[in-house]
């Protein structure tokens, strides 16, 4: 078992009910920067920041007795090394419970969701971008074709195509920027309590009826899922955008395959809000899973950047927006390869219904 443990690539402790370390693996004595003797003698705390919110991550773990997932803390003192973003997931062993297992994932996660939060500057360079190009482009456009169409009747038929040329190519630019458009709108989505469920029931109908060939579609779904505060019309078009990446991935791959609609519960996932320091919980979850022959890796980490395709012909401008939906509502997406195919996680915040204050009980 000791040898299993000291091949994971990520540190892992393993920690008694006073938090005292009780094993390390050899990923753990290179992150920490100290031997496996100095980590046996140390608690989980002394490895981390004052007040990290790991701590409270591994007594929540205690306390639900489920798996519990901080993205992007920090982790190491000036003791045990310089400080470094991480993931942490800490889990109860179950056949002992006074044990919690602690990973942490250097990789990944935390620059995931860093990317998802860099999305609002991108999102604005593009929205000043497209709200530049169609004040500065669309009108001349107009122009340009208004004269070609005026110009046509008076050329020869060897050069009247020129002229169509130049009405398709300018109508071809305007229904680019048309599109850009859309990222140019800063306006908060109107909201109002959203059954999830009942927009993946909207978006499975409308991807069958366009579908050129049926592919299965499975649901594996969370019933007891509360509400999403949102714009049921955005959410629509961010997961029909998924669901139709990926029929089009089925249907390029030419193979067959199946599309899987899921919700779960997940209420130790959290997120920072950098402006303000705030850990906000994201825990509903929608995956959008599919068997096409999967995303290329070089091109992963740049999926929700404008103008990035796979498509012959795409425009690269479905999944940033998709990733500007998901941010306006506060929650995050993730693209995560599988063993055959792609899967697409995207967590939101619930719909937060505010307490009421207790009543002073009134006396005779």
């Amino acid at each position: 078992m000791g040898v299993l443990i000291d091949a994971l690539p990520n540190p892992l402790l393993v920690l008694d009910d006073k938090d005292h370390i009780h094993l390390a693996n050899s990923a753990a004595e290179d992150f920490f920067q100290a031997g496996k003797a100095t980590l046996l003698r140390s608690s989980f705390a002394d490895l981390m920041p004052l007040a990290s919110p790991a701590l409270n991550a591994i007594a929540e773990a205690r306390h639900s007795g489920g798996v519990v997932n901080e993205y992007s803390i920090s982790a190491g003192t000036p003791r045990f090394g310089s400080e470094r973003n991480v993931d942490l997931q800490a889990a109860l062993v179950h056949e002992q419970p006074h044990f919690v297992i602690v990973m942490l994932l250097e990789r990944s996660m935390a620059h995931k969701i860093d990317r998802q939060l860099t999305h609002r500057n991108a999102a604005r360079s593009v929205s000043g971008m497209a709200a530049m190009l169609a004040h500065e482009i669309k009108n001349p456009l107009a122009g340009i074709r208004g004269a070609a169409q005026l110009i046509e009747p008076t050329l020869s038929g060897e050069d009247r195509p020129l002229a169509r040329l130049i009405c398709e190519e300018t109508d071809r630019i305007r229904d680019l920027v048309d599109r850009m458009e859309v990222f140019s709108d800063e306006r908060p989505p109107e909201r109002e309590p959203v059954n999830i469920h009942a927009v993946l029931e909207r978006v499975k109908a409308l991807a069958i009826a366009g579908m050129a060939q049926p592919i299965p579609i499975r649901e594996e779904y969370d019933p007891s899922l509360p509400p999403v505060m949102g714009s049921r019309n955005q959410l629509i078009q961010v997961f029909i955008n998924l669901v139709k990446n990926a029929v089009e991935a089925i249907e390029a791959d030419g193979s067959g395959g199946e599309i899987q609609l899921t919700t779960a519960f997940r209420p130790g996932v959290r997120l920072s809000i950098a402006a303000s320091g705030e850990r906000v919980t994201l825990p509903l979850e929608v995956c959008v899973r599919d068997t096409g022959p999967g995303v290329p890796a070089d091109l992963r980490p740049h999926l929700f950047d404008p103008f990035i395709t796979t498509k012959p012909g795409g425009r690269g401008l479905g999944l940033a927006l998709v990733a500007k939906i998901v941010r306006d509502h506060g929650g995050i997406i993730e693209c995560e390869p599988l063993e055959r195919g792609t899967a697409f996680r995207v967590l939101l915040p619930m719909l937060r219904v505010p307490q009421q204050p207790a009543m002073e009980e009134v006396k005779s």
